[in-house]
């Protein structure tokens, strides 16, 4: 039976939403769930974050982290020890108030975050400065009610990774901090292909009882930025909320300083929309659930097409992520159509003809050049063009970053670039929160960080025109 070609994708021209929404739910990655604001994440969305999982937590591990696992519930006298905090995720917290029939004493809050559960037990376990450092992660879910959901951005519940550690100096702790920046940003270009920004948050932008906030900020290829991973120093501000007190080498009794770290499944639907097309989506070959998809084209010779396939099926499964798709109810064309929808980087195509000439079709999903390949170099072949296309999705990004990044010298400048331009504005900035709060109510735009890498574009603040301490990056964000 003949099966019509997948449906079609609406264009990112015509509605970027819709086109993103449609790219999860045809790509088979996540879909809907009876609860509001949630999600069910596919097993095909599922293998992309196993492979983040599984990438991320070799880097952790490298650094020294180990896994733990602390619980969901928070009592809410503990959440509430801590006011800044609490305050900052109030209206997101989910509560339960009956265990079964009886109405509990005390609420219990639904992890939004998990700062106060483990500063609690850091409190039980840290005595001395010979336990220093704590250097935990735990990869777990959490909950934050949110009014507006899109799936993987921003959903009720989440998946996600936070790391907390616990330091003996504020050196330590910075170190920490900007350690683990490093680990995302590196990772999030080496394994995603997303360029990024480095830098840190404004007062306005930090963390709710953070020291300090560093971020690594994306943008998406409809203009908008994205926060694709954060990492706190929380200072000692926890710390002598929740009482973690050590006995150092001089005798004296101190308060620990302390850092937070997370990503989330977020980074998928950055994937999506950095490196999606019209035809669907396109995944870096370092985190695809299916690197190479191997599609026969049976002719009038199946038997023998099909013992190839899986001869060569055979060659490749102890050196990539790879499936056979001999299904025979659909055609050829339709199974191209659905494989690149589903982002797989390598296609490669066996016909009755290249068995003849000893050859298969290989085509890149990025570009959709087409090569014929000897089929004993088939291995080698494959291995470079995953490197290669791995290499280019990221300069690909890089570039339309760099289309998308202006430079805004006045107040009227960053105005019209924010209303009629899509991408990053760079402007100088006084170091003002009341400046940064009128171009967010004026243009709808966040200041997203304080790079690293600064440059002098003037002497003044693009708003008040008193004396700029920064460059800073502003745009309109998820």
């Amino acid at each position: 039976m003949e099966e019509k070609f997948v449906k079609e994708i609406t264009p990112r021209s015509e509605d970027f939403a819709q086109w993103y929404v449609d790219v999860i739910l045809k790509g088979e990655l996540a879909d809907y769930s009876p609860v509001r604001g949630c999600m069910v994440i596919r097993p095909y969305g599922y293998a992309i974050w196993e492979n983040i999982q599984k990438l991320l937590d070799k880097r952790f591990k490298d650094t020294g982290h180990k896994n733990a696992y602390f619980p969901v519930f928070i009592p809410e006298s503990l959440l509430k020890k801590e006011a800044e905090h609490v305050e900052g995720f109030a209206p997101e917290v989910a509560w339960v108030t009956h265990g079964g029939q009886e109405e509990l004493a005390e609420r219990i809050a639904v992890r939004p975050t998990s700062e106060t559960i483990i500063c609690s037990m850091y409190a039980k376990w840290i005595k001395s400065y010979r336990d220093l450092p704590v250097l935990i992660n735990q990869w777990c879910n959490v909950v934050r009610w949110e009014k507006s959901t899109k799936p993987f951005l921003r959903t009720a519940e989440f998946l996600w990774q936070e790391g907390h550690t616990a330091h003996r100096t504020e050196e330590d702790a910075e170190e920490e901090t900007l350690r683990m920046l490093e680990v995302y940003r590196d990772f999030v270009e080496s394994e995603l292909s997303i360029p990024v920004i480095k830098g840190r948050k404004s007062e306005n932008e930090k963390f709710a009882g953070a020291l300090r906030t560093y971020t690594i900020e994306a943008l998406m290829s409809d203009g908008r930025a994205l926060q694709a991973g954060t990492s706190h120093n929380l200072g000692q501000h926890f710390s002598k909320v929740f009482d973690i007190q050590f006995l150092d080498q001089d005798g004296q009794l101190k308060y620990v300083w302390q850092t937070s770290w997370g990503v989330s499944t977020r980074l998928i639907g950055a994937i999506i929309m950095t490196h999606g097309d019209d035809r669907g989506l396109k995944l870096p070959p370092k985190v695809a659930p299916i690197q190479v998809i191997i599609v026969p084209i049976f002719g009038q010779k199946k038997d023998l097409v099909l013992n190839k396939a899986k001869e060569i099926y055979e060659l490749l499964k102890n050196e990539f992520r790879v499936e056979l798709d001999d299904r025979d109810e659909y055609t050829p064309g339709w199974k191209f159509n659905e494989w690149e929808m589903k982002g797989v980087p390598v296609r490669l195509e066996i016909g009755p003809k290249d068995i003849e000439n000893n050859q298969v079709v290989v085509v890149r999903r990025d570009t959709f050049e087409k090569n014929f390949v000897a089929e004993e170099d088939a291995v080698e072949y494959i291995k470079n063009l995953l490197n290669d296309i791995q290499k280019n999705m990221f300069e690909q990004a890089k570039k339309y970053r760099e289309e998308n990044t202006r430079v805004a010298l006045n107040f009227e400048e960053l105005k019209n670039l924010i209303e009629n331009y899509r991408g990053f504005v760079k402007a100088m900035w006084c170091g003002n929160g009341d400046c940064e709060k009128y171009i967010k109510e004026q243009t709808g735009a966040t200041l997203r960080c304080i790079p690293f890498e600064q440059e002098k574009l003037s002497d003044r603040c693009v708003v008040c025109g008193k004396e700029a301490e920064k460059m800073v990056y502003f745009a309109k964000s998820y």
